[in-house]
């Protein structure tokens, strides 16, 4: 039991030691994200379409 409490201890003393990002740098990170996967999406739904464009053409 001594082990988990002094995990526990050692743990909350290392997260005291971390620097959390600011708003704005999550907020400049999660438009990055929402932008890369709607130009992802944007991609694939392309290829999907091609690919289906292609497949009814040779059948």
């Amino acid at each position: 039991m001594s082990k988990l409490v002094q995990f526990v201890k050692e743990s909350y003393a290392e997260l005291r030691k971390v620097v959390w990002p600011g708003r704005d740098d999550v907020v400049s990170s999660v438009k990055v994200v929402i932008f890369s996967t709607v130009i992802i999406a944007a991609v694939l739904g392309l290829v999907d379409v091609l690919l289906l464009l292609g497949v009814q053409a040779i059948f």
